[in-house]
């Protein structure tokens, strides 16, 4: 449970809502977005005194459900794509190597490339979920490590969802970096183990240091094969460029918190309880289906 805000904020404040227990309600307010869109947020209050009984997980979680009522439109006219447009290597993330057409209202950065290193799960799967997340984010981590293994066996291996991750830079020149040696690693074909493995020592709190010698440690125990090469990737400009498009498109459809999740023209902002994205991904398939 979280006081605060359970994402981490890319606009001018780059801030992070702070990891601390506490008892607190829900206060549900609704608006409109600068983009179009419209949304409903819950956000969670401080209320409770000292030795008061705190209120149930679900309304403690600062839920945040956007609907996006022009969101597809404002996609289909973006010219950034937030992924380079360059083929990458075939990837062991992939399970199936057939092209797909997507099976409902998607997005036009849904992929579904059956190559695609930064993707997982059946490419003809009927729900794809897009998910924003920032390396230095200790919330992109805590969804990482709490939320993502149960996601992965019970909706992804089973065929039902496949995720595609965008990676961003919000929080300075050491969040490009790191998103620069994720595309490395996803080249070799390690890009979820090396999220694994730097989101497995992130703090609970504050944003991690990440330089260079802290990218290839984090290299190594991913298992990345070749770290001379990824060493020498770390400087390329093409995957400098893939990561500030990324970063650029998300911003774009006004995605400016981290980690946020689209499936289809509905998202959820944070690193919500695993019961709040059983719903979202339920309802999803249901539609899909």
């Amino acid at each position: 449970m979280f006081e605060g805000s359970n994402t981490c904020s890319g606009g001018p404040t780059l801030a992070c809502g702070e990891a601390r227990s506490a008892g607190f309600h829900a206060v549900t307010r609704s608006g409109r977005h600068a983009d179009g869109f419209s949304y409903s947020e819950q956000v969670s209050t401080s209320t409770a005194p000292r030795g008061s009984r705190r209120k149930p997980p679900l309304l403690i979680a600062g839920l945040v459900v956007v609907v996006f009522a022009i969101l597809v439109l404002v996609a289909q006219q973006t010219p950034q794509r937030p992924q380079a447009e360059a083929s990458p290597p075939p990837s062991t993330t992939a399970t199936s190597t057939a092209s797909a057409s997507p099976q409902r209202a998607e997005l036009s950065i849904v992929r579904r490339d059956a190559k695609d290193p930064a993707a997982i799960g059946d490419v003809n799967a009927p729900v794809v979920l897009l998910l924003w997340t920032d390396l230095r984010c200790p919330f992109c981590a805590l969804f990482d490590r709490d939320t993502l293994p149960t996601i992965v066996r019970d909706y992804v291996q089973t065929g039902k969802v496949r995720i595609e991750v965008h990676p961003v830079a919000f929080f300075g020149e050491q969040s490009g970096d790191a998103a620069v040696a994720a595309q490395a690693a996803g080249e070799q074909g390690k890009f979820f183990a090396f999220l694994n493995a730097v989101y497995a020592e992130a703090p609970e709190k504050g944003h991690p240091e990440l330089p260079r010698q802290r990218l290839i440690y984090f290299a190594k125990k991913a298992g990345v094969p070749d770290i001379k090469q990824f060493t020498a990737d770390l400087g390329r400009s093409d995957l400098r460029q893939a990561a500030q498009q990324s970063t650029q498109g998300a911003q774009s459809l006004g995605v400016n918190s981290v980690p946020f999740f689209v499936v289809g023209n509905t998202a959820v902002a944070g690193a919500q309880p695993i019961e709040v994205f059983r719903r979202f991904l339920d309802d999803a398939i249901e539609q899909a289906a």
